[in-house]
């Protein structure tokens, strides 16, 4: 049970931070009306990716969490990233500075680097989980320069 409780923990605060950012974020939302870059899915995608790394990222921090392998710096990055990731929707969306998200979503990727390598150090499926994850933020930066560049 104590499992249980850990890994809705880790699997809710990611979610739920980022349907707050979503519900904020959608007042805002331009993507329709921008010039799009080649690859650049439909945005009904967004959620429905978002929401499947949301929960790859809890279950991969919940076996870090449930087996006692967190510490201060595998807790930093990972609730680090976290509002790395949520403020990057506010700077490109709400605030449509297109530039500095992609500098930001940069930052965004090597913090999630740093925490794949440390939740690979510590148990190699938790740190495989995430890998989703890189490969999308990656996949976004590209996004992210595009739109500044075909927008500006």
């Amino acid at each position: 049970m104590k499992n249980l409780t850990i890994y809705l923990k880790s699997i809710l605060i990611p979610i739920i931070l980022g349907g707050i950012v979503g519900i904020i974020i959608s007042q805002f939302m331009d993507y329709n009306t921008l010039i799009k870059p080649f690859l650049a899915p439909p945005s009904f995608v967004f959620p429905v990716v978002w929401t499947i790394l949301y929960i790859l990222m809890g279950i991969s921090y919940g076996i870090l969490e449930s087996n006692s392998l967190t510490s201060l710096d595998i807790n930093l990055i990972y609730y680090l990233q976290l509002a790395v990731n949520a403020l990057w929707s506010i700077f490109f969306f709400v605030l449509k500075w297109r530039l500095f998200s992609f500098i930001w979503i940069l930052l965004l990727a090597a913090l999630v680097i740093i925490m794949i390598i440390k939740f690979y150090k510590k148990n190699t499926i938790s740190g495989l989980l995430q890998i989703p994850y890189i490969l999308w933020v990656l996949f976004a930066s590209y996004l992210n320069l595009s739109f500044y560049l075909l927008n500006r």
